[in-house]
């Protein structure tokens, strides 16, 4: 028995759109204009900076200022510069020493102290090493004369004298060294002073 043949499924025609009446269209404008449209709920602004921390205290600040300041400190004057401590003597060497006593060196200038007080001759021997520092003198040679140990004598003075007097700071700044002379140029009585030379 042969089966009836399905019958096929038609399907609907495509609605067509209808389009607005002319009073579809003014109801729609007057509903639309009445309705308004929701407002959208503010994002939360995002806080500039770190907010501080409640447990931190925080510095109370005074509205007034204070009656009564500090005195002002007066800065104190700088201390002057020491001036530069005065190097300390050296020995003349035996060679300039032999040199000198046999003239192969020649010595620059003489200065005699005898007959001297001791007041007179500190100055003079001062006053004399001084020009031949600013003279560029190397070598001079100082006459104290021999005296008498034990002596009190002038001459016996300047003869202890003169040697202490040239490790004084004031003379060392103008005095490399002393030696006693040779026989030939007074020996005990006198004495090889080496000028320092100026920087200047």
């Amino acid at each position: 028995m042969k089966r009836p043949n399905p019958i096929p499924e038609l399907s609907a025609p495509p609605r067509r759109k209808r389009g607005l009446s002319e009073e579809e269209r003014a109801l729609w404008e007057s509903v639309a204009k009445q309705i308004k449209p929701l407002r959208k709920k503010p994002r939360a602004a995002k806080a500039h900076g770190v907010a501080p921390d409640p447990e931190t205290p925080v510095a109370a600040t005074s509205a007034n200022p204070p009656k009564h300041l500090p005195p002002a400190r007066i800065p104190r004057a700088p201390k002057p510069a020491l001036p530069p401590a005065a190097p300390p003597l050296a020995p003349l060497g035996r060679r300039e020493r032999s040199q000198l006593s046999r003239g192969r060196k020649e010595i620059d200038a003489r200065l005699d102290l005898h007959g001297m007080t001791q007041m007179r001759a500190h100055r003079a021997l001062f006053g004399f090493l001084q020009r031949a520092h600013s003279d560029g003198l190397t070598f001079v040679l100082v006459i104290t004369g021999k005296g008498k140990m034990g002596s009190e004598s002038e001459r016996g003075v300047l003869r202890r004298q003169v040697p202490q007097w040239l490790g004084l700071p004031e003379f060392r700044s103008l005095v490399v060294g002393f030696e006693e002379a040779h026989i030939g140029h007074g020996g005990e009585g006198a004495l090889y002073v080496r000028v320092r030379r100026s920087r200047i």
